[in-house]
């Protein structure tokens, strides 16, 4: 959708590849047709050797953005990866269905306003979902300190790990 770049996907080697993606994904992916796994949000597929969740992925009623990231378009996705379970947001708000996950071990969770949440919604969304170990990411010009301090400091056995996404 709005991340997808045809340019870079078509200078790197694809033949082999097969591509998880939602249907607007999918839409602007001609000539790849035969690689595209399409994954409608709720549905759950085994891929490779590992589990796939599609979890909606979109922005709330009366949000700046919501017209980009509208319910049904976008995923977010929960791969199960040696019993591990990992989700891989994509641009959302802090959706009802995010807040229901349960036994994630790794969560990337984005915080940029307008295009997904702030900081306190980030982190309320984590303390409700509880995963062992979160990682901020799409921050760019949000306090992430501040983030982990709100999330700490309500509950500890929550590991944040900062990194530099920005160089």
């Amino acid at each position: 959708m709005d991340h997808m770049d045809k340019k870079t996907l078509a200078a790197i080697p694809t033949d082999k590849a097969e591509m998880v993606v939602p249907q607007a994904v999918a839409d602007q992916l001609t000539g790849y047709e035969d690689q595209l796994l399409i994954m409608e949000n709720g549905e759950t597929r085994e891929v490779m050797g590992l589990s796939i969740e599609a979890v909606p992925m979109y922005n709330l009623p009366g949000e700046p953005n919501e017209k980009n990231h509208v319910k049904g378009r976008g995923n977010g996705y929960v791969l199960t990866i040696g019993g591990k379970r990992i989700y891989i947001a994509g641009d959302t708000a802090d959706t009802p269905e995010m807040r229901s996950l349960q036994n994630i071990d790794v969560a990337f969770i984005p915080m940029n306003l307008p295009y997904t949440m702030d900081i306190e919604s980030a982190a309320s969304a984590v303390l409700d979902f509880e995963p062992k170990v979160i990682y901020p990411f799409h921050y760019r010009g949000s306090d992430v300190e501040a983030f982990k301090k709100m999330v700490t400091d309500q509950n500890q056995q929550i590991e944040v790990r900062l990194r530099e996404w920005y160089p």
